[in-house]
């Protein structure tokens, strides 16, 4: 297998910690990881006696000496990074952070590397450096683009072991991203969600749609985004052959998805469909974007710059989003972007 490159994240928060832990655990395998040496090094000073090695390339892990930290430096990262304080927004850690992502995109592109994991980034940070873009998963579909064709549509999807779940809307407040749950957008879902299925082995994965309104507008006594949008939707992707249930209430779905009932859900908004997944535990959650031409995951938690550079940050979600890029690369998951 080719390598998986790492992103360091913010450089301010525990993104470079947890890297540097996961390598010390022997989670790091295979990997590059794309960052400031300087800002690893600071982070192998806190956290252990890991030695660190500066390539060129993907392909120069072959040559990395046993225990050392291989690490690919991307053009353009702005200096002085390490003597800045950890814990604290700052735009040039946010423009670092979008550097060693469009670098590590551009490494895949080329067939270079397998994947793209991609350790916590600070959205003011990336807001402070000028970047359009309000997070990981829209910068990554922008940078998948070809140029004078639409970009790929994307979805994210977090998962663990006891529930997966894909978002239909993700980093709008919530009156934008109401608007934004459409007949399209839900059908779109639907069909992005039930090929990441089929690709990871799942040929005809149980698909539950979760509605918008308390108990999915209880026959429009609360709202009739189920009657008049959702349920559409729903029924359309059924149409095409897709195993797709709903919308069912948003506050038992989830219950239900535990125990066996569906392989997926389907959430309209952010916290709808990330909340059921986080309180079983961020140390086991992964984010994964669907839709993307390559593979790439997260850890399923932000930046923690309240503890960042205390050596107490659990790698155990970074360690999890490499396997599970690991599995998906081997499912073949991004043969092709979503429709």
């Amino acid at each position: 297998m080719k390598p998986v490159l790492l992103t360091m994240g913010d450089a301010a928060g525990i993104g470079p910690e947890i890297i540097v832990r996961a390598f010390e655990r022997g989670a790091l395998a295979g990997c590059v990881v794309v960052g400031d040496a300087a800002v690893l090094r600071r982070a192998v000073a806190v956290n252990g006696a890991v030695m660190t090695a500066v390539v060129d390339a993907p392909a120069d892990l072959a040559d990395v000496p046993p225990g050392c930290l291989p690490v690919l430096v991307p053009a353009g990262l702005p200096p002085g990074l390490a003597r800045l304080p950890q814990g604290v927004i700052d735009g040039r850690n946010g423009a670092a952070a979008a550097r060693c992502i469009e670098a590590a995109v551009r490494w895949v592109q080329t067939g270079a590397a397998d994947a793209i994991v991609t350790a916590p980034i600070h959205k003011e940070a990336l807001s402070a450096a000028g970047v359009p873009y309000p997070g990981h998963t829209e910068l990554l579909q922008a940078l998948a683009a070809t140029p004078g064709v639409a970009p790929p549509a994307v979805r994210m999807m977090l998962a663990n072991e006891e529930l997966r779940v894909v978002l239909v809307t993700i980093h709008l407040s919530l009156r934008k991203a109401i608007d934004a749950v459409t007949f399209d957008a839900v059908l779109q879902t639907l069909h992005i969600a039930h090929r990441a299925a089929a690709a990871w082995g799942q040929q005809r994965p149980r698909i539950a749609v979760a509605g918008l309104n308390p108990h999915a507008g209880e026959g429009g006594l609360f709202g009739d985004e189920e009657m008049q949008t959702i349920g559409p939707a729903v029924q359309a992707a059924r149409a095409a052959g897709l195993d797709v249930h709903g919308p069912f209430a948003p506050d038992t779905v989830f219950m239900r998805a535990r125990r066996g009932e569906f392989d997926l859900v389907v959430a309209m908004t952010h916290d709808h469909g990330l909340i059921p997944v986080k309180y079983l535990g961020v140390e086991q959650g992964v984010n994964v974007t669907l839709g993307l031409p390559f593979v790439r995951t997260s850890p399923d938690h932000g930046t923690a710059f309240d503890i960042a550079g205390r050596n107490t940050a659990d790698p155990a979600s970074l360690i999890a989003a490499l396997q599970m890029a690991r599995r998906l690369v081997a499912a073949g998951v991004a043969a092709r972007p979503g429709d």
